[in-house]
Order: structure tokens, then C-alpha cells, then sequence
């Protein structure tokens, strides 16, 4: 069976990412990118699904383990009765293949040591042929091969559809494993030097975390933020992905289980906004580059979110041949919300452009004639009922927090044409801007208890309204606002932490409900801050802090009464919230966060 979603960490070489678990075992890696088929499945199942495990003979879990520094370079410790020994795992960023290299070291004594190769490709159901050459062991099945290649001396042989490793580390010894994949046409595989490797990823990641200009108390934290961020961009493109995972359950043995692997517009935005705060622009630019060619063409046709290379089909189909994560069925692969309008995208994307100008990354002509398509598509469109932020599988309603975030497209295209003199209908998009404004005020207020709600005509709830002071909508100090963060603080709880919305009164059409939002107890702690209560918000912000593991990595959800993670890790929108809050708690004032609206209209 698999580890808790928390006992894993994450390995990565900015195109594809990996999990190992704190048994040793790698259990998820899709090859060659994010959102390509696995390799090892065991995850979503067990061992029959394909995984990698290297460990003391006889042990269960490590001693210990940590990142080296700020760098995505996992150590894992082993102390036995016999002897100590380390374990080194990390992908270099690529030159000719994606790789995963595990650098056994020996520090003490003696120790037996098994390592269990089990590859089954295409989500766990395709067993390879396995052949052997002197110093590789190569695994082929149709358009997929890997190439492993062990040290000189190490015993390797066939056992139960694996490839085993027996051998014993001594103090002093350093033993590297490499697994690398290719196209199955080619015949041979390009040879890497696993220790000069080490240095060169060990020195990259150094000398990208320390352009971090986050200095407050909560560094260590931000940073490994940050660097999961970084870690979850597609280095070619410049798209980034959700999550490095797929169908992780929200709820123990529910179906509430998606695949994350993808760029949504929202998630990618709201991520580049955190590695803007952080100091990092050239993520910005390179994704503004994949945006412009994702959403190239009619901007009716915006999707809510693409391959990482711009892809526009993702189908999504369920894998039944898969367990599921402690029994959570069915398997998905692919997204459905491909097909959803959410309208709310366009206010994060257009909000995104607005801070990566106001970080000094100059607008284009290109990128503003894009923007001002987007906007007269908004001007028509932005009255109609959507999917909305949740993607609710329940028809389409007219969700507060897509109006309010139509506003803020609204509002930073009219900041962006006064800030830089391009051709604009300034005019229009400001009479489009108040208009809004007033539309929420009007139908997404519940006057009877003074606060707003999550959709036009309901009374439920909702995290998402928290944006109403975040974005500058209304003001902190408006009672509206201060009402609303409030309600959000009683009404959403879930044993200290903040659930998004009520989901048992199936307004998003699923059955069965779910953990706290870890992202909402930012948001709340956000709220909090903004409305004079900052030692609440530190509070909260010091709880959901908590939830995070060993190395300081949050997936989606959290059960507080189980005290487990819930849903696809590590999870881009939590991690960004995470930043944000930590620069909100440390700073009086950020450049880099739009200004306050002063209309309380």
C-alpha cells in the first residue's frame, strides 16, 4: 500500500516530477513530462503498479530526511542496528533525457541494502520487456523504454516481474543509481556522471533560490514555496501544472478525485503572482509567452486549462484498472473542466499582466491587443452564469466571485492603459468596471444578515468572497467586508481550519464531502489582517502552517480530524497562498500588490 499523501516529497527536473516516500519507495513518476502517462503507478494502488524502492534490507520507514538546503536535492537518512547509510535522490535538469538518480552513501558501519525496479508503463498497466547489457538493465514497451544502469559490483537480477539490487554499503561508499528514459526507437542512451550531476543541480537550485528577496520570519517556508512553484513550471514552455499528481482523493474512499496535471489559467496566474512577490521574473515572462500562445485565436475559445505545451484536448476518461488511493474510485485521467466557462480566469490572467508590468516586465503590442480581445469578449460575456472558481458539476449559476473577478479585469485594464498610453477604450472598460461593481452590490449581497454570498439568488457561503478585500473590490474597513470575513470564520469552519464552501448541500453535484481548503485558511488569515486582526491571522496563518510535512509540502486539502493531507501534492494553489500570506504578515506594504480600491459604492 502506499504512504500517506504526506509521507511523500518531491523530486523534479522542471518537466516532469516524482514522489518518494519515506519508505524509500518512489511511487509516482510520469515520463517524459507532467501529464504524461506513469511509470510507477503505485500510488493510485501498490507495488503491481509500478515503483522504485531503495532501503535497508528489512526496514520500514527512515530515520530521518530532509532537502539539502534550498534545493529540491532529498536526502534520506537510515540508521540500523549494523550501520548508518544516506540515500541522495534528484532529477538533474536535462540535457538529452529525463533522469532520476539515487546516490547511495554509506556513513557508518555496515548495511544490507535491496533495491526493488518494478516499471509498468502506461498508468501501471503495461509490464515491459526486460533485457540486460553489462552495465544497463533496459526496460521496452511500445514508444517507452528505460535504461537502468547500476554501479559495477551491485548483484541485479529478475525477481517476481521486478529487477532486484542486492548489496551491502560500507562506511565511505558511494553507489549511484540512474534511471533514465527515452524513446523506445532509440538504441542507445546518453551516459550522465551522477556526482557531477549532484554539484550542477545542487548549485542550481542554490543559485535560483537565492534571488528570493523574502526575508521575514517565515523564510524557510517561503522559499521551499517558492522552490515547489518553480519546481511545478514546464521549463520549455513556460506553462505551469496544478499539482504533480492525479485522482488523490479530497475525501478518504470518495470520488471526489481529479488529475491535477494540467495548466489551468487560474492556478498558473495566481502562481506567477507568488514568484513575482518573491523576486523570480523570468517566470512571468516566459509565462506570458505560453499564454499568448495557448489562448491564440478567438478569445471565445478560452479554455480554463491547457496541456503544459498548450494542448487544448485533455478527455477525461477513468482508468478502472487502477485501485485508487485507498480505495478512492473511480481513477481519473484527463479534466473535465476543459470544457467549463469560468469566467473568473479572466480577471486572474488580466490581474497578472497588471503586476508583471507594475514588476517592471514591459507590456507588447502583441500582448495588449490580446488583452484588449479578452476584454471586449468579457464586455459581452460577463453576465452569463459559469462553472465558476469550484467547477461545480451542477450546472452553471452566476457565482459571486467570478463577478467580482470580471471586476478586477475590468479595473487592471483600465490601470494598465492609464499606466502605459496604449490604444484602449479606457472609457468602456471603466463603465464596464462600475457596472459590475454595482451588479454584485445588488444581487450577490444578502441584505437580511449583511453579508455576501457565493452565487446570485442563494444564501450559502463561500471562501472565495474573501476576495472581495483582497482584490480591492470594496475596502477592508467596509462593514459589508467585515461581515463577510465573519461568517466565512464561523460558518466554514472545520476544526480550525477553512472548508471553501458547504459541500454537503450538493450545490457542486458530487456526492459525499470533503476536507478544509488549506488555500481558504490563508485567505481567511489574509482577511483577517486586512480587517485590523492580525494576531488572528498569525494564529491561523501559524495552523494551516502546520499541516505541511516533514519537508514543508501542502497538497490541497487537510483532514483535521484525521490529521492528514487530502487531495493532489503539492498543490500550486496552496503553496501560493502560503507566499502571499507570509509577505501580507511581514510587510506593512508591498509593491507588487495592487492598491486598494477606495469606491465602496
Amino acid at each position: 500500500m502506499p504512504g500517506r499523501i504526506e509521507d511523500y516529497a518531491l523530486l523534479g527536473d522542471l518537466q516532469t516530477a516524482a514522489l518518494v516516500g519515506r519508505d524509500g519507495s518512489v511511487d509516482w513518476l510520469c515520463l517524459p513530462r507532467f501529464d504524461s502517462p506513469t511509470c510507477f503507478a503505485a500510488l493510485l494502488g501498490d507495488e503491481r503498479q509500478g515503483h522504485w524502492r531503495i532501503a535497508p534490507t528489512g526496514a520500514r520507514q527512515c530515520t530521518g530526511r530532509a532537502y539539502r538546503g534550498d534545493t529540491l536535492v532529498l536526502e534520506t537518512h537510515w540508521e540500523t542496528a549494523t550501520g548508518t547509510v544516506r540515500v541522495v535522490d534528484f532529477m538533474p535538469q536535462r540535457d538529452h533525457a529525463p533522469r532520476l538518480v539515487r546516490l547511495v552513501e554509506g556513513l557508518s558501519g555496515s548495511v544490507e541494502m535491496r533495491g526493488d525496479l518494478r516499471l509498468r508503463f502506461n498508468y501501471g498497466r503495461t509490464a515491459p520487456w526486460v533485457r540486460r547489457t553489462d552495465r544497463h538493465r533496459i526496460a521496452v514497451a511500445g514508444p517507452d523504454s528505460a535504461w537502468l544502469r547500476v554501479p559495477p559490483g551491485v548483484h541485479t537480477f529478475g525477481h517476481d516481474g521486478s529487477t532486484r539490487s542486492e548489496f551491502t554499503v560500507t562506511a565511505g561508499d558511494r553507489l549511484p543509481f540512474v534511471l533514465t528514459w527515452q524513446p523506445s526507437h532509440l538504441a542507445t542512451s546518453h551516459r550522465v556522471d551522477p556526482e557531477h550531476a549532484l554539484r550542477e543541480t545542487t548549485e542550481e537550485w542554490r543559485k535560483w533560490t537565492a534571488g528570493c528577496r523574502y526575508q521575514g520570519e517565515w523564510r524557510d517556508a517561503v522559499v521551499r514555496s517558492l522552490i515547489t512553484l518553480k519546481a511545478l513550471a514546464y521549463q520549455p514552455t513556460g506553462g505551469i501544472v496544478a499539482a504533480a499528481t492525479a485522482s488523490l482523493p479530497e475525501r478518504i474512499g470518495g470520488v471526489r478525485n481529479w488529475d491535477y496535471r494540467f495548466c489551468w489559467l487560474r492556478d498558473s496566474s495566481m502562481t506567477l503572482s507568488a514568484l513575482l512577490r518573491g523576486g523570480f521574473r523570468e517566470e512571468a515572462a516566459a509565462w506570458r509567452h505560453w499564454l499568448v500562445r495557448a489562448i491564440a485565436g478567438d478569445p471565445g475559445d478560452l479554455q480554463t486549462v491547457y496541456g503544459v505545451g498548450g494542448e487544448r484536448r485533455l478527455p477525461e476518461t477513468a482508468a478502472d484498472w487502477l485501485p485508487g488511493y485507498e480505495d478512492s474510485v473511480p481513477v481519473r485521467f484527463g479534466n473535465a473542466a476543459v470544457e467549463q466557462l469560468q469566467l473568473d480566469i479572466y480577471g486572474e490572467v488580466v490581474d497578472t499582466l497588471y503586476l508583471a508590468l507594475v514588476a517592471g516586465i514591459p507590456m507588447e503590442r502583441h500582448v495588449w491587443t490580446l488583452l484588449r480581445k479578452l476584454m471586449a469578449f468579457l464586455g459581452e460575456h460577463w453576465q452569463e452564469p459559469d462553472e465558476g472558481l469550484w467547477e461545480g458539476r451542477a450546472g452553471r449559476k452566476h457565482w459571486v466571485h467570478s463577478k467580482v473577478m470580471s471586476w478586477v479585469a475590468a479595473d487592471r485594464a483600465v490601470r494598465m492603459a492609464e499606466a502605459t498610453g496604449l490604444p484602449a477604450p479606457v472609457d468602456r472598460w471603466r463603465e464596464l468596471r462600475d457596472t459590475i461593481h454595482a451588479d454584485v452590490c445588488a444581487h450577490g449581497y444578502d441584505p437580511e444578515r449583511g453579508v455576501f454570498v457565493q452565487h446570485y439568488g442563494g444564501r450559502e457561503l463561500d471562501a472565495a468572497t474573501l476576495f472581495i478585500a483582497k482584490t480591492g473590490f470594496l475596502p477592508p474597513e467596509d462593514p459589508r467586508v467585515t461581515r463577510t470575513v465573519d461568517a466565512v470564520r464561523a460558518g466554514l469552519d472545520h476544526d480550525g481550519f477553512v472548508r471553501r464552501y458547504a459541500s454537503d448541500t450538493g450545490t457542486d453535484g458530487l456526492p459525499g464531502t470533503e476536507g478544509a481548503f488549506l488555500a481558504c485558511s490563508f485567505w481567511l488569515a489574509d482577511a483577517l489582517a486586512a480587517t485590523g486582526r492580525k494576531d488572528a491571522a498569525r494564529e491561523l496563518f501559524g495552523r494551516a502552517l502546520s499541516s505541511a510535512n516533514d519537508v514543508g509540502l501542502l497538497s490541497e486539502e487537510w483532514d483535521p480530524a484525521q490529521r492528514r493531507q487530502l487531495g493532489n501534492t503539492p498543490q500550486a494553489f496552496t503553496h501560493v497562498a502560503l507566499v502571499n500570506t507570509a509577505f501580507l504578515l511581514t510587510e506593512d506594504a508591498d509593491p507588487a500588490r495592487p492598491a486598494q480600491a477606495t469606491d465602496s459604492t
